[in-house]
């Protein structure tokens, strides 16, 4: 049942509850270590999100390697995550940052690979005469 979700909304959901529900700032460090070089690199909330996010992206992309009818709802759901970020980002006063403009980005790059992922997979099995039923 998870695969036929898109798991990128779980992004989503945390960047709105985040901002919308809590009081913290996508820019309050989370930590900060002191390299070898004598920097200091800081590692906010915003940071987290996107790092959440783009580790969702990678299980999306292995997901859409699936060739079964599943996909295309798993697909049309991640379309519609997208459309959603994308309405949210241009609509909702408190959406318009960075952080989630590349959420809206990785939903986008999601909808992408997915497709074109499953294209390319499909014609792969069609071409070596794979029936589909594994």
């Amino acid at each position: 049942m998870l695969l036929k979700f898109p798991l990128l909304i779980f992004a989503v959901i945390v960047y709105n509850v985040l901002v919308f529900a809590t009081g913290f700032s996508l820019q309050d460090q989370l930590f900060s270590l002191n390299m070898m070089s004598g920097g200091v690199w800081s590692f906010s909330v915003a940071d987290a999100v996107i790092s959440f996010a783009l580790a969702l992206l990678f299980i999306e992309i292995l997901k859409a390697t699936r060739t079964d009818s599943s996909s295309i709802i798993d697909h049309a759901l991640s379309t519609l995550v997208f459309i959603g970020c994308l309405v949210e980002f241009i609509l909702v006063g408190k959406a318009v940052t960075s952080t989630f403009f590349f959420i809206t980005v990785i939903c986008l790059i999601d909808v992408i690979a997915g497709y074109s992922i499953t294209i390319r997979a499909a014609r792969r099995d069609f071409a070596m005469g794979g029936r589909g039923d594994y």
